[in-house]
């Protein structure tokens, strides 16, 4: 089984590209291309829907009368459906395209033009200088023989509308139309214009509603479409026929009454005979002759049966005799003699006189002999003159078709057109030209030839000569092939050629598990064949690979299987042909023993114990627990279980913890357990080293507490010094009133005293110094104006007299700064 499937992986992996390529292209209607044509069919929908909107809005909706028009524009997005009949080749959305106005048949603008000329060279050809030009010749539609004048030869590519010239390419608008409204006139003309978009093909008729009355213009108008304005109310006509006896009764009609059906006894024109006859034909002769005497009476009227007068005698009067050179006037009973004179009447030759006396009936044929030239003016010979003269020359002229001889015995000159079959290969490639034999190119093949699908129930018509690379039409009929594989019936598809699509049926065939084949059916797969051939070398080109059909195995059953795992941790739906106890690559999980820790092994099988109880206790197999006991220790206890992993609850620590007191100055001893045991207030009284705590207060003072655990109390004990603003005063308080403001140590009247005479003496210095200070200035001013004195022509001079100052102003600075700054330091304190 593992070699069958790994063959068929192979083999799928390394042909599948190859093999889609060619059965979806080459050997199969491919999905993608029924996509693509769905699609094209859902845009043309639009397309056309688009164009009939403005009609549609006008009719309510109905587009009964469309379907021509339709036709049309069909055959414009259909593949080949528009060939050119001059060139038999399609007619493509970018080329330019004219249009004939008389059978609506679309062909090149190049073809149509080269055709016109052509056409034109060849009427005007047989003329002479002096006529040509003289007369505007047409050239017809090679189709339908609509006659166009030379002005009308086409030199530019135009829409169908006629609006646009060189119409863009959209995509989205019908081929070669300029998609606007088309707006031509009616035919026939009605006073309104085409509401369509641009379109190839006939206008529809007229949707406009107008007022119209019917045919005998009793019935009161009504409202209906323009283009069948013309109705009948249904009820007789009753105009007065052309009889003048009865009136029509014919339903109301357009046009003039018919005949007057009715059958009346009515009189011949000379009124002998009475016959029964049709009212509307009263006039009518009987075959009597009149045989009534004429006014000589001598003769009687020999006219058929005629009304009026018989008139006067033929033979009264003056008459002529047979040769009229001589007149008579005799009685009527009397016949006219001849004047014995020549007749000299012409001969029919329209030469020669009758040379006989006068006489009664035709003259004789002429016999005299002339010298005679024949028809074609190169022989003469003498002979009678009621002889016609034909040399047996044959001419050698070419007749108007420039290939064949005229070969006419004594021809004039003016040979006849050619009489034989023109022959020629049309350009369908199937047919000869049928036409007389002539100049230019022949007319299109007229005929159609008939594409049909595989199965033939699809047919579409397409110009002789398209039938070779014109797409078959696509059949929506279901392909009624026989099956090619096991299976009983092939999958539905659309006719087509070539082979039908691989199957893509579940294979179901029996597997030997018993399971049936689900992949899609493998009896034709086409296999890449490799080995076939050794190249001669790296110059050697490397050949395409072949492809053969041919049977595959059925693959490995996939059919999903719960299977348990070794271990028994997990269900998993496994393939069929792999269904067998497995590893689940997750760690066994058993409970070892110890009862703390599982198996790590990777999952494995287990032997299953009579006496265990548990099925997730770990067996033989699994693996020993080494690790050290990792249970949760006691709050507190930093120690390990001095034990391996072990079942139940580790034994009490019996180690020394080495801490520090509270205050962090000295390291106790003391025991694990005791240490782990012990509450709140026991932990603290076994941390405690009983000493002073040295711990500093906020207020500078050390606490006076035993060692202890948290921030030391605030209400300081010790005994401080208070004194006044003055610092005179001084007092011992609590520091930690101190510290909360309740007491405050404040000057007595003494104090007051000291501190005014301080205030006073301060002034008293202040106002001395101002003094000295003018003094100053003075002497400065009176040493400058002395300056200026000596300065004379006799250069006097001037002692100085230098003042003493007293001793108390000297040292006045160094007394005045140390008072000073005592009095700042009183006022701040």
């Amino acid at each position: 089984e593992s070699n069958s499937q790994k063959k068929f992986d192979e083999i799928k992996k390394a042909n599948q590209a190859a093999a889609k390529k060619l059965v979806e292209d080459q050997f199969s209607s491919s999905s993608s291309s029924d996509d693509d044509d769905d699609e094209d069919e859902v845009k043309q929908g639009k397309i056309l829907a688009k164009t009939f909107t403005i009609y549609a809005s006008q009719t309510d909706g109905g587009a009964s009368e469309l379907e021509r028009t339709r036709q049309y524009m069909n055959e414009a997005f259909q593949s080949g459906a528009m060939t050119c009949l001059i060139c038999i080749a399609s007619v493509k959305r970018n080329q330019a395209v004219w249009s004939c106005r008389g059978c609506f048949c679309i062909f090149h603008l190049v073809c149509i033009q080269k055709w016109a000329k052509d056409s034109l060279f060849l009427v005007s050809s047989p003329l002479t200088d002096e006529d040509f030009g003289k007369k505007d010749y047409p050239w017809p539609c090679p189709k339908c023989r609509f006659e166009y004048k030379r002005s009308e030869t086409p030199s530019k590519y135009y829409c169908y509308c006629g609006k646009v010239e060189n119409p863009p390419l959209d995509p989205w608008l019908v081929p070669h139309s300029c998609g606007q409204i088309c707006e031509k006139e009616f035919k026939p003309s009605c006073g309104h214009k085409c509401l369509l978009l641009c379109h190839p093909g006939p206008c529809p008729p007229c949707p406009k509603m107008v007022q119209t009355t019917c045919h005998c213009k009793k019935a009161k108008p009504v409202a209906r479409r323009c283009s069948a304005k013309e109705w009948s109310c249904c009820l007789p006509c009753g105009r007065m026929l052309l009889c003048g006896q009865h009136s029509c009764e014919n339903p109301c009609h357009a046009g003039d009454c018919q005949p007057c059906p009715r059958v009346s006894k009515q009189r011949c024109i000379c009124g002998r005979q009475t016959a029964e006859r049709l009212c509307a034909s009263p006039q009518w002769q009987c075959d009597q002759v009149c045989g009534k005497p004429l006014s000589c009476g001598n003769h009687v009227c020999e006219q058929v049966c005629h009304a009026g007068l018989c008139g006067d005698c033929p033979r009264s009067g003056k008459r002529s005799c047979p040769c009229e050179k001589t007149k008579f006037i005799l009685p009527c009973t009397e016949d006219v003699p001849t004047c014995g004179d020549s007749c000299d009447k012409v001969l029919e030759c329209g030469i020669h006189k009758c040379s006989q006396r006068c006489h009664r009936g035709p003259c004789e044929i002429c016999r005299q002999e002339v010298e005679k030239q024949c028809r074609c003016g190169k022989h003469t010979k003498r002979m009678p003159c009621h002889k016609p003269y034909l040399c047996e020359t044959k001419c050698t002229k070419i007749r108007d078709c420039q290939k064949h001889q005229c070969r006419r015995k004594c021809c004039p000159g003016n040979c006849p057109p050619c009489d034989q079959v023109c022959g020629r290969t049309l350009g369908c490639r199937n047919h000869k030209c049928p036409s007389g034999c002539h100049r230019g190119s022949c007319n299109p093949c007229p005929e159609t030839v008939d594409v049909k699908c595989n199965c033939g129930k699809t047919v579409i018509k397409v110009p002789c000569g398209r039938e070779r690379t014109i797409k078959p039409p696509k059949c929506k009929q279901l392909c009624s092939r026989p099956p090619t594989c096991h299976h009983s019936t092939q999958e539905k598809h659309y006719c087509h050629f070539g082979r039908c699509p691989p199957c893509h049926q579940s294979c179901q065939k029996m597997l030997t598990c018993g399971h049936l084949c689900p992949v899609p059916c493998h009896d034709e797969a086409l296999v890449k064949q490799t080995g076939l051939h050794q190249s001669a070398g790296p110059w050697e080109q490397p050949s395409e690979p072949a492809f053969i059909q041919t049977a595959l195995p059925c693959p490995p059953c996939e059919v999903p299987i719960p299977v348990e795992c070794l271990g028994q941790h997990e269900v998993c739906p496994l393939p069929c042909h792999s269904a067998s106890p497995y590893s689940c690559k997750r760690s066994c999980g058993r409970l070892l023993d110890c009862q703390n820790h599982t198996c790590m092994k990777e999952c494995h099988h287990v032997t299953k114990l009579n006496t265990s109880a548990n099925g997730k206790k770990a067996g033989p197999e699994c693996s020993q627990c080494e690790e050290e006991c990792t249970k949760p220790r006691p709050p507190g206890c930093p120690h390990r279980c001095v034990l391996p992993c072990h079942p139940g609850d580790c034994p009490s620590c019996l180690q020394m913890l080495k801490i520090k007191c509270h205050c962090k100055l000295s390291v106790l001893y003391i025991e694990c357990l005791k240490l782990t045991c012990a509450d709140l207030k026991e932990k603290e009284l076994l941390i405690s080293c009983k000493n002073q705590c040295p711990k500093e207060l906020p207020c500078g003072h050390r606490c006076k507490e035993i060692c202890h655990s948290g921030s030391c109390p605030l209400n300081c004990s010790q005994k401080v010094k208070l004194r006044c603003l003055c610092k005179r005063l001084k007092k011992e308080i609590q520091c930690s009133k101190i510290q909360e403001g309740q007491v405050l140590l404040e000057c007595n009247a003494l104090c007051k005293e000291m501190k005014r005479k301080e205030s006073e003496i301060k002034e008293a210095e202040a106002k001395a110094a101002i003094e000295e200070e003018k003094r100053r200035q003075q002497a400065e001013l009176e040493a400058f104006e002395n300056r200026l004195k000596g300065r004379r022509k006799n250069k006097r001079r001037k002692d100085e007299v230098e003042v003493e100052q007293p001793s108390w102003q000297k040292y006045k600075n160094l007394i005045m700064l140390p008072v000073f700054g005592v009095a700042v330091v009183m006022v701040a304190w």
